[in-house]
């Protein structure tokens, strides 16, 4: 393995272990001891649906590239395509008419004091639920034309990173920094209330429509070169590969998707069964209105710590543990790790759909989307080349340096988060989006906040300044 190609493997792992080790407990034990489990209900959802229909992509895969596939590429075509059409046609009339359910308003059936059965108020996001079935459906249609190709095509061969996969991981950089630069310059809300003075929260939503466009491309080109690098990734070897892949669909994803679908729905009757237990209930649970249990409940600290202390180190222990199967199941590894990225992708966009937050998520969607594109196009095994050269001092600053230039890059992308998602993802680098259409004044204050775009110059900046790096590093032939 050469020193550039492990430079881009440590980028993903640490990424990988920065968010399930870091981010993600943070974020249940924030939604779990907020003053209302709406967030935690929806993020729940989200998950759920997005591990289970990552494993009907992963089961799409394994059922059609089979060595004998009962089931033909023209079903997955079919169906593919209508649960594209059909969650596109849902997320945008969600979006514009009715994004949760239920709401504050309705009482269908209601059950331990809630709006629709048991369950309170805004608790399943239908965008998601839209997105997330357009998704699949894209994954579908997109692996049925490459089985049919293949049926009338022998070739198994890994034709590498080809130039198709390369021009849609530029073109979708492309987009993703070009959108960055005119986010910085106009501010989303600022826009929509310019464009709709008088109703401010629906302009918001056609402004996230028109940025859908292009972060939308940047997100399918992602998508789909990180799928078609796969494929060719796995084509020569599928007898190694297709199981690893099947265990993460089955044992990994499809597991945690039932888990979190089950906590989901079971989680304000659970919520309100928790609270009448001697000694557990005061110590999990806090009531506001020991009447209306369990709407007004929420869980104490002491629980988010808990279950925080379980997600870390499940996490924690499955990491360790890809070091140490490395040597021996490295397919599992790599396909787990890439798979990783991308479910981490989807889940960022699927968890904020809200008005105020969907722009910034398909932003880090299709980010992470394309650094698993890149990590799945370096994962093929490397031969020994003539005129390898040691590392030498040169090569240590350069390793160094691009390192430390991807670190403080990564830090200044996610700081492009706006207020609204704290402290879920607190701002490093100062970044107020609005130099040119400010965004309005904020409740209370009586000047406006101003634009700060030191995030985005930062990322550029780093950005440059590690593909220099980089490209020197490659060139070079270091060896380790």
């Amino acid at each position: 393995m050469s020193w550039a190609r492990a430079v881009i493997f440590a980028a993903g792992f640490f990424f990988v272990a920065a968010i399930l080790i870091g981010q993600l407990p943070g974020y249940v034990y924030l939604k779990m001891t907020a003053s209302t489990l709406e967030g935690f209900s929806q993020g729940c959802f989200a998950l759920a649906l997005t591990c289970l229909g990552i494993f009907a992509i992963i089961q799409t895969n394994v059922s059609l590239f089979d060595p004998k596939p009962i089931i033909p590429p023209a079903f997955f075509t079919a169906l593919g395509s209508l649960l594209t059409v059909g969650g596109f046609a849902f997320a945008i009339w969600a979006d514009l008419n009715l994004q949760f359910f239920p709401t504050a308003d309705m009482s269908i059936a209601p059950i331990l004091g809630g709006k629709f059965l048991w369950f309170q108020a805004n608790s399943i996001d239908f965008v998601m639920v839209g997105l997330v079935a357009m998704t699949v459906g894209l994954a579908m249609v997109f692996y049925s034309r490459l089985a049919a190709r293949e049926r009338v095509n022998p070739d198994r061969s890994d034709p590498g990173t080809t130039p198709a996969v390369r021009w849609m991981i530029i073109i979708a950089s492309l987009l993703v920094v070009l959108f960055m630069v005119a986010y910085m310059e106009i501010s989303d809300a600022g826009l929509a209330h310019r464009l709709f003075p008088d109703d401010p929260d629906f302009g918001l939503k056609v402004v996230n429509l028109g940025a859908a466009i292009p972060l939308g491309i940047a997100i399918l080109l992602g998508m789909f070169a990180f799928l078609l690098r796969l494929h060719y990734l796995m084509r020569p070897i599928r007898k190694k590969t297709m199981a690893p892949l099947y265990a993460v669909g089955a044992f990994g994803l499809a597991h945690l998707g039932l888990i979190f679908l089950v906590l989901a729905i079971a989680l304000y009757p659970l919520l309100a069964l928790l609270h009448y237990i001697p000694i557990l209930g005061p110590y999990f649970t806090f009531c506001g209105n020991e009447a209306q249990v369990p709407s007004s409940c929420t869980f104490s600290q002491q629980a988010g710590y808990l279950v925080d202390a379980i997600v870390t180190s499940g996490f924690f222990f499955l990491l360790m543990g890809a070091i140490w199967a490395w040597k021996s199941h490295r397919y599992l590894v790599l396909i787990g790790s890439v798979v990783a990225v991308a479910a981490i992708a989807a889940t960022t966009l699927m968890v904020h759909t809200g008005p105020d937050k969907v722009m910034v998520s398909m932003i880090f969607c299709a980010g992470m989307l394309i650094l698993a594109a890149i990590w799945t196009a370096v994962s093929r095994r490397e031969f020994a080349v003539v005129g390898e050269k040691n590392l030498g001092c040169l090569g240590q600053w350069l390793i160094f340096g691009t390192c430390l230039f991807i670190y403080l890059g990564a830090f200044a992308f996610f700081s492009i988060a706006p207020h609204s998602w704290e402290p879920e993802t607190a701002p490093n680098i100062p970044f107020v989006a609005g130099a040119i259409i400010q965004a309005p004044l904020a409740a209370g204050a009586t000047t406006p906040e101003l634009a700060k775009g030191d995030a985005v110059v930062m990322l550029i900046l780093m950005g440059v300044l590690a593909l220099i790096q980089f490209y020197f590093l490659n060139r070079n032939r270091y060896k380790i």
